[in-house]
């Protein structure tokens, strides 16, 4: 038996000093060929503004609020210039912002529009820059004052301009932050009238109003709304463009259905609660922040998910619209319903709910129209849109809709952030001061182990489930990219700010790094680190064997992240972007940010990492993770060293070195702190005088001495 299992042992250390090496070279590759992002160098802004006025006299900076560039010449202004990302900083396709620079003149008409910086990943899929450029060239002649819109039929009241083939999302987000930009800054210039200062409140959604009610019921009285399209409707639509030959029907099918999309607002609980059931809509409602609300579709025929959220997670096909707003949405912001709970209701090939983030202000008592985009392919590259719209107007007891007030002081959006998620942050300071207590007194605590070890365990089971999947405070590597960016960019606290959570536990890993190490970090706060940790101990209580690397292997896999750190660094220097595919090794976006809803790699890579702790603990932390090498570099800056060790630790004894689970004490006793978690079972053996075998020396000694001073006449 005893030779069976050291060839088990041996198998599984082969097994994993040749899997590790290789999963970091197999993800490394999937990285860069399956979803590596094209980025675009920032431009200088001051030349562009010169193209556009060769007789300029100065150009000023930025100023003001918004900040805006005024440019004059030997008659006076020629015109002002800004830009996008200043004034309205709005996520496009990749996530991050197009930054565009705008001129207009002083009469507010648009001079020129230019990319200055973006993100997209369109040149991945064959196009070529200059089409971006192009687009954003068609504002010129245009005023601040039009009504722009993107692709599509033209609508009265609009002015229409070409949208740009496979890269829909992204034009359409680029004319949102130009036209708000534009707006903002031609109000403060005085070239149009600003609002006198009365705002409509946004209505609420009462919710102790509910009716028992059957499909049909939500459909006659308009609680929920449908676009019907029938083939002849699409094929009208494309007559007289590129496409009007394609993908055309027989004439006999032209009263056909091409597609049925009925759409309701699906947190009011008259609809919600018939639609879903009661328990399914205080799931989906349970989760909502302020001003975040629910956008219920079903579809038949022409599907109105498409295909763009499956390869970059974005719905491309379709759109929500309420006023200037043009509301798009991610993967993120999905969920897919399986089925309906109405009476009566019709069975549909797609059902889902679509989550309207807060930022978007998105008012439930005013109207708003549902927009599905219906593309035709007229080459490799090249196709041709239209849209189709749907109007939905919420009945008026469903919601409260306040008087007309005058705003007070607007807060900043780093204000409103962390006012929305206060809560958040008080409990989240609240842990915190929990694992600085249990470190100030963990040698009291150490002395009653059952209550530390379950103390423990709580504590990462908090973590897992508050600071992981509740919140996403999982810090990463590409944080740290991001801040030694910034030094070298110029440093902005705002940047940092608007995650309360990351920033929290940013000051707390430091500030722990700079008393005990980053053992601290690693061992309690890292809820991927306490989720390896949890699944270990769970298969050490169902008596799953555990297996360990000899001492020569294990020390030589610690190499492995701090290798990685250094590749990433290395891209992070070229690209930023770049290096956030690259620290796709860490699977903490799989695991906590999307909760493993992407795709299967990825998932498959996170299940493989946590699967491992059935039989080794933290395989991922010790050996492969570029975070805690990152952090681990600052140990020589730790002020105290409260883990306690004795002369004999390591020579002869090593009780300690052979139950530290994560083999972070030499052979010769000694701790490394680059390596410990900080788990305080070392000191838990330390302080028990029935296992230590140097205090139980010390105490068979003291015995000893008890006895030997015993006076004659006693015995």
């Amino acid at each position: 038996m005893e030779h069976k299992a050291k060839l088990v042992n041996a198998s599984y250390v082969l097994f994993l000093s040749r899997i590790i090496p290789f999963c970091c070279f197999a993800l490394f590759f999937f990285s860069l060929s399956a979803h590596a992002l094209f980025v675009s160098p920032p431009k200088d802004p001051i030349p562009l503004i010169q193209e556009t006025f060769p007789n300029f006299t100065s150009i000023s900076d930025k100023q003001g609020d918004p900040l805006i560039r005024t440019i004059e010449g030997a008659d006076g202004i020629l015109g002002y210039a800004f830009e996008t990302d200043d004034i309205a900083r709005i996520p496009a396709y990749s996530g991050e912002p197009v930054n565009m620079l705008v001129v207009i003149s002083p009469e507010g008409e648009y001079l020129a529009s230019k990319v200055l910086e973006h993100h997209e990943p369109i040149i991945l899929a064959g196009i070529p820059e200059s089409k971006l450029w192009e687009f954003s060239d068609q504002y010129v002649g245009l005023s601040v004052k039009d009504r722009i819109k993107v692709g599509g039929k033209t609508e009265q009241g609009y002015v229409p301009i070409d949208g740009l083939s496979g890269a829909t999302v992204t034009v359409m987000v680029m004319n949102v932050a130009i036209t708000k930009a534009a707006t903002k800054a031609a109000e403060s210039l005085g070239i149009i009238t600003p609002s006198n200062g009365i705002i409509q409140p946004i209505s609420t959604i009462k919710k102790d109003v509910f009716e028992k009610k059957s499909w049909l019921d939500l459909i006659g009285d308009g609680s929920i709304r449908k676009l019907y399209l029938t083939n002849a409707t699409v094929q009208e639509a494309f007559d007289g463009t590129e496409a009007e030959n394609i993908d055309t029907v027989a004439k006999s099918k032209s009263n056909d259905m091409f597609s049925e999309v009925y759409y309701a607002l699906a947190d009011i609980p008259t609809i919600g609660i018939n639609l879903f059931g009661e328990s399914e809509y205080q799931w989906l409602t349970n989760s909502l922040q302020p001003g975040e609300h629910l956008i219920a579709v079903f579809g038949n025929g022409y599907s109105y998910k498409g295909s763009g959220y499956v390869r970059g997670g974005i719905f491309d096909r379709l759109q929500v619209h309420q006023n200037d707003n043009e509301i798009s949405f991610r993967d993120l912001d999905h969920t897919r319903i399986s089925d309906l709970y109405a009476l009566g209701a019709p069975s549909f090939k797609e059902m889902s709910i679509f989550k309207v983030q807060a930022h978007h202000e998105f008012d439930p008592g005013a109207s708003w129209q549902i927009e599905l985009l219906v593309r035709r392919q007229t080459g490799p590259i090249d196709s041709v849109f239209t849209s189709f719209r749907g109007s939905y107007d919420v009945l008026e007891h469903y919601v409260d809709t306040p008087p007309a007030i005058i705003p007070p002081k607007e807060l900043s959006p780093t204000e409103q952030i962390w006012h929305e998620r206060q809560i958040q942050v008080v409990i989240l300071l609240a842990l915190i001061g929990v694992l600085i207590l249990i470190l100030f007194f963990q040698d009291i605590l150490v002395k009653h182990p059952t209550f530390m070890h379950r103390l423990r365990h709580g504590f990462l089971v908090v973590t897992v489930v508050l600071i992981g999947w509740a919140w996403g405070g999982q810090l990463s590597v590409v944080n740290v990219f991001t801040f030694l960016q910034s030094l070298f960019k110029g440093f902005s606290w705002d940047l940092f700010l608007l995650d309360p959570i990351i920033f929290i536990l940013w000051c707390a890993a430091a500030v722990t790094m700079l008393l005990w190490g980053r053992a601290v970090y690693c061992g309690w706060l890292c809820p991927f680190g306490a989720l390896q940790e949890l699944i270990n101990q769970v298969a050490r209580y169902a008596k799953i064997p555990q297996f360990e690397l000899p001492w020569a292997v294990h020390e030589r896999l610690w190499a492995i992240k701090y290798l990685i750190l250094l590749a990433l660094f290395a891209i992070s220097l070229d690209s930023l972007a770049l290096a956030e595919q690259f620290a796709e090794i860490e699977p903490f976006k799989t695991t906590f940010l999307l909760k493993f809803d992407r795709e299967w790699p990825f998932v498959a890579w996170a299940l493989f990492l946590l699967s491992l702790n059935l039989f080794n603990r933290k395989t991922f932390c010790r050996y492969l993770c570029p975070l805690g090498a990152a952090l681990s570099i600052s140990n020589s800056v730790r002020l105290f060293d409260w883990l306690k060790r004795r002369p004999e630790c390591g020579s002869p004894c090593k009780i300690c070195a052979k139950e530290c689970e994560i083999q972070a004490i030499h052979p010769d006793g000694v701790i490394n702190m680059r390596e410990c978690h900080y788990c305080l079972d070392c000191q838990i053996t330390y302080s028990n005088d029935g296992k230590c075998p140097p205090l139980k020396k010390m105490a068979r000694k003291k015995r000893q001495q008890m006895s030997s001073d015993i006076p004659v006449t006693q015995l």
